[in-house]
């Protein structure tokens, strides 16, 4: 019922809601020439006037080579006109529109007659929502609640985004491409996402969402793209930004221990020191960015009840103190050779070290006996490193750019496991050690060509990507690790793919079309002594195409329609062979036979825009064959539980959102966010490999479910604001199950100081505690329910001053 009062609400506020977008500024150029010599004409006198009353809005003359620039344009109905001694006037009318950041009126030619006026589409800037509707881009400052956390916190508070199990998910979808500036990383992983928990918010300028990606970006991540882009300084001279932050987490213990383990982490320290330098003069920037993060969490404190067909009932807990050490360094140089060619240097180095400290018990149905003890200790450092070099030609024309790339990436995984397991006759100690080093080559060209209406890209991306990975499993007495499934794996893919996009726009019309075409050839080759799986892999050449057709009913409302064609491929930790010993009993394995799954999305959107706000609606429905999920399922004789990667039926998700930003007064302004849909995985039977086949049927699963954001910003006096946030996610299907509602309140505040170069910032997030993971699975031969009271409460003083 809550679900379709949302629905029904949504509706209602797409048709009455009053709103207003701010405006993104364009670049409008062009070249005059005389009409029968066809020489270029210096010294032109151009002036850009407003079409409805000839107010000038600015003016300037033609270079040597004939070219005029206007910079800064709002979208709207303008007049060029053209003045030269010895010519006639001219004047043409143009439409400066929302899709293009440069337009290029092509050649204006001058003769003693008149001309028939001409038209031509320019760009303008967007708000959080864009005019294409395809993205939203949301600045770190203005996230006050979340302030001097990491990236992944920082997104909780985004509209459309929510966090579950430590992944992003965009409309309930967790399959997201996550970029840094632009560009696939292994700091955030090249498949799946990863270490976005760990990337200081402190480093970030900006977050872009992209629902809707075009034949530009790479195909994979079937719910869309995020886009973190770095901090980066261009003013002239030496200037800054440094920054601390200092924080307590896990306030207070929320679910005692069970029986006989170590205790939980309480009250949490939390550090942050940033800083941010840029260097500009004459024609070299060279800029660094490095942060530190070190952190105490509680990452999980899970009870769990596991109950079995036969009758046996089991209670768990699993319960990690996690100690973190991240390091980010990115700095480079850009080199202006001349006005036309600009060459960048730059690296990244991110370290993040690791240390778990965990307890696992283990005991029968009324607690009267422990079963089992398990500790561990882990140990892991992921070192990366990561060279760029890229060259940017601008041609004479604004805007138009041929830009290339070519970026290396080293990726090491050092991770060693260290258990005690004690039983209640013996104790005995168990280890493995994983060793991984990934190496990565991408090279990207692009090309963009502004035209009178609109512009053409098209480019050429190639990556070869290599991870040797090398398990070795340390077992004891009575161990329930499988020593023979370790050994070496090395997987190897490469992708060349092309792409195209062609955009057009007029008053009334927007269009976009786009294809990109892409191959892949992928081999996971295993060591030939492991007893399951086999050496294995798959290759594509598939088309993926993007379409996005708009009319604009009036200057302040717009609808569009998108569909897209994406791909999902199986990262490396999907197919990764080796089990996974962070739970003794639940074990997580990898699959060599997972295949990619491919995924159509058709969204329709609407986009009103009146005075201080804007309303955003879209309907959208995304349906995918092979669904890559996990499958839960056990073997006779045992009580252990194996979670395993699988290709299984189709699936979808249908939905409806809603943004609505308004500023009410001059001192509170408002951000809701509404998202419901529908979820489905069709009926499927699979078969789960190790430790031995085992055939594993579920019935079709479906749920209603959404989420709702609330982001209040109050404007205290001239130098203080506040933010107030509230969240709530009503219950969803998961693999095998559902994850039950959740709600939390987060509040910042933030004054500056100094001129406005300082600033103080306090912020609290899940301040009332009530964040809670609640879980149930259905197996064939078990079930279980799960509660994770792991942290969520944490408090933050922080200060920035930027010279």
């Amino acid at each position: 019922m809550r679900i379709k009062i949302i629905l029904i609400v949504t509706f209602l506020l797409t048709f009455i809601a009053n709103t207003t977008a701010q405006e993104k500024l364009v670049t409008v150029s062009g070249n005059i020439k005389d009409k029968f010599t066809e020489s270029e004409l210096p010294f032109v006198n151009v002036s850009l006037k407003t079409a409805k009353d000839n107010t000038i809005i600015s003016g300037t003359i033609t270079n040597e080579e004939g070219r005029f620039v206007f910079t800064n344009i709002k979208s709207g109905n303008y007049l060029l006109e053209f003045s030269f001694i010895g010519y006639k006037s001219k004047s043409l009318s143009i439409y400066v529109g929302t899709l293009s950041d440069f337009l290029d009126q092509g050649t204006v030619e001058l003769e003693e007659e008149t001309k028939s006026l001409q038209e031509v589409v320019v760009t303008a800037k967007s708000n959080k929502v864009s005019e294409k509707m395809d993205k939203k881009t949301f600045t770190m400052a203005d996230n006050i609640a979340q302030s001097g956390g990491s990236v992944l916190q920082s997104m909780q508070n985004l509209p459309g985004v929510t966090v579950q199990d430590g992944k992003v998910q965009i409309r309930g979808n967790d399959k997201v491409t996550v970029l840094i500036d632009g560009k696939q990383t292994a700091l955030t992983g090249f498949g799946n996402q990863s270490g976005l928990d760990n990337i200081p918010a402190s480093a970030i300028e900006k977050i872009e969402i992209i629902n809707n990606p075009s034949a530009k970006f790479d195909a994979n991540g079937n719910a869309g793209i995020i886009n973190i882009i770095y901090k980066k300084n261009k003013k002239v001279g030496f200037n800054g930004k440094a920054g601390f932050t200092t924080g307590l987490g896990s306030l207070w213990e929320r679910q005692e221990n069970l029986p006989s383990i170590r205790p939980q982490y309480t009250l949490t320290p939390k550090i942050n020191p940033s800083l941010s330098l840029n260097y500009r003069k004459n024609k070299i920037n060279a800029f660094f960015q490095g942060d530190y993060l070190y952190t105490e969490t509680l990452n999980k404190n899970e009870f769990v009840t596991r109950t079995y067909n036969d009758g046996t009932i089991i209670n768990q807990q699993l319960k990690r103190n996690r100690n973190t050490h991240f390091t980010t360094i990115k700095s480079g140089i850009d080199w202006e050779i001349n006005d036309n060619n600009t060459l960048t240097f730059s690296g990244l180095f991110g370290s993040e070290k690791i240390i778990d400290n965990g307890d696992q018990p283990f005991f029968n149905a009324d607690y009267s006996q422990r079963l089992r003890l398990w500790q561990f200790l882990e140990d892991e450092l992921k070192t990366t490193a990561m060279a760029t070099v890229t060259y940017q030609h601008k041609f004479k024309e604004a805007g138009h750019l041929l830009n290339m790339g070519l970026n290396y990436t080293f990726h090491r995984e050092d991770e060693r496991y260290f258990f005690d397991n004690i039983l209640p006759t013996s104790t005995s100690k168990d280890s493995f050690k994983l060793l991984s080093d990934e190496s990565v080559i991408d090279l990207n060209i692009d090309y963009i060509k502004p035209l009178k209406y609109g512009r053409i890209e098209t480019g050429f991306k190639f990556r070869n990507r290599i991870i040797p990975t090398n398990m070795q499993f340390f077992p004891g007495t009575d161990s329930v690790i499988d020593a023979d499934a370790g050994g070496k794996a090395t997987y190897e893919e490469v992708i060349p793919a092309v792409y195209g996009n062609y955009v057009f726009e007029t008053n009334k019309i927007e269009a976009e079309i786009g294809l990109r075409i892409e191959y892949m050839k992928l081999e996971y080759e295993v060591d030939p002594n492991h007893p399951t799986y086999k050496t294995d892999g798959y290759s594509y050449f598939e088309p993926f195409p993007n379409l996005r057709f708009a009319y604009k009913i009036n200057e302040n409302n717009k609808i569009s329609l998108f569909y897209n064609r994406r791909i999902d491929r199986p990262n490396e930790v999907d197919i990764r062979i080796f089990p996974k010993y962070d739970d003794a009993e639940i074990i997580k394995v990898g699959n060599p036979a997972l295949r990619p799954q491919f995924t159509n999305l058709i969204e329709l959107g609407f986009k009103r825009n009146l005075k201080k706000g804007y309303l955003y609606s879209a309907i959208y429905h995304r349906f995918a064959n092979a669904t890559i999920t996990r499958i839960a399922s056990t073997v006779p004789n045992s009580n252990l539980i194996y979670a395993i990667f699988q290709n299984v039926n189709n699936s979808s998700n249908t939905g409806v959102e809603m943004v609505l930003s308004k500023d009410i007064a001059k001192w509170y302004s408002s951000n809701l966010n509404l998202n419901a849909y529908y979820n489905q995985i069709g009926a499927f039977t699979v078969q789960n490999l190790y430790p031995q086949p085992n055939t594993f049927s579920a019935n079709k699963q479906d749920v209603f479910s959404g989420n709702i954001k609330w982001n209040n910003t109050l404007h205290l006096t001239k130098k203080m604001d506040a933010q107030l946030t509230a969240i709530y996610l009503a219950p969803d299907i998961i693999p095998q199950g559902k994850i039950k509602s959740r709600f939390s309140i987060d509040l910042g505040i933030k004054k500056s100081s100094q001129n406005g170069k300082g600033e103080f910032f306090l912020n609290a997030t899940d301040i009332l505690n009530t964040l809670v993971i609640k879980k149930e699975i259905q197996g064939q031969e078990f079930r279980f329910t799960s509660n994770d009271y792991y942290e969520t409460q944490v408090i933050r003083l922080g200060y920035n001053y930027k010279f």
